[in-house]
């Protein structure tokens, strides 16, 4: 038995609580994943894992030896990052999670600069608005706007969102424009679930801060979602003015509410604290950071290269 590929097998299983996340991560099947667990059983001649239809844990057998194989993972991936085939090399699969029109529009056209830094380095881009696992779906990095709950997670901040009250001129003939904040209590609002307060929206102004709840009879955890209800004249959208790049340009859609500034949200790079990062993590975060420094895109919603 290969003792090491097992390790890696079980620590992994034993993060993610999933046979069958782990058999995706590595590209093998759920049985070959499940053969690996039981001969290191077989080896060491104890349970390892308690696994029912709906759960898996670990023994305390299991807990025990998940200390020693993850300090053995740990100290082989120092070892051949200092002396050998890894030391400084940029190679092999990073797994990204990005929100999806950050991702389309900011992140995709930029990403051939870094694959053409590296040739030995892959992407596997998840575009996906709401919370992810990191460790459960075996993702390295996300990027992810607001607050990170997650006290686990290690968070780089990359900057600030600016978001804006957004209609359709089409929306605004039929229902008027609001001036200020109260008027939206008229308007159909369009609500992204997947924010911190979807149902209340808080401006600050001349007169100071102000919450105010919204109704509407369209919602989505999708930020996508929502931009093309602004578009299709639904109703009011919050959301960054970047959504709407060619829109505001054609003048299809506005901004609103200009007087009021809406608090910003945090934007955040962020990984799992439990592994020694590899020179491709590493390379990845780099890029990300640099590409990114200026605020550009999230404040006025630049351009693409």
């Amino acid at each position: 038995m290969d003792l090491i590929a097992a390790f890696q097998v079980f620590v992994r299983v034993s993060e993610s609580g999933s046979f069958s996340a782990v058999a995706r991560e590595m590209g093998l099947s759920q049985p070959a994943i499940s053969r690996q667990i039981a001969a290191l059983e077989d080896h060491f001649g104890e349970r390892l894992l308690h696994r029912t239809t709906r759960s898996l844990t670990l023994t305390d057998d299991g807990r025990d030896l998940l200390i020693h194989a993850t300090r053995v993972l740990d100290a082989l991936a120092e070892a051949e990052t200092a002396v050998g085939r890894r030391r400084g090399t940029v190679a092999g699969m990073v797994r990204l999670s990005v929100p999806v029109i950050f991702g389309r529009l900011y992140l995709t056209p930029r990403i051939g600069k870094l694959l053409e830094a590296h040739p030995a380095l892959e992407l596997d881009i998840l575009f996906n608005d709401g919370v992810v696992d990191l460790v459960a779906e075996g993702i390295d990095l996300a990027v992810r706007a607001g607050m990170i709950a997650d006290s686990s997670l290690i968070a780089r901040r990359l900057g600030t969102v600016a978001r804006h009250a957004m209609a359709s001129t089409s929306y605004l003939q039929r229902r008027g424009t609001p001036q200020t904040p109260t008027d939206l209590a008229e308007h159909d609002c369009l609500m992204f679930t997947q924010g911190a307060s979807p149902t209340h929206w808080t401006f600050e102004g001349k007169e100071g801060k102000i919450s105010i709840p919204i109704r509407g009879r369209f919602r989505s955890d999708s930020g996508e979602g929502v931009r093309e209800a602004v578009v299709s004249g639904y109703g009011i959208g919050l959301l960054p003015s970047w959504y709407f790049r060619d829109e505001i340009d054609q003048g299809s859609v506005k901004i609103l509410l200009k007087d009021w500034q809406v608090p910003g949200v945090p934007v955040h790079l962020i990984y799992p604290s439990r592994r020694h990062l590899s020179p491709r993590i590493r390379a990845v975060m780099d890029f990300l950071t640099r590409e990114y420094d200026d605020q550009s895109v999230f404040t006025t919603g630049a351009k693409a290269p």
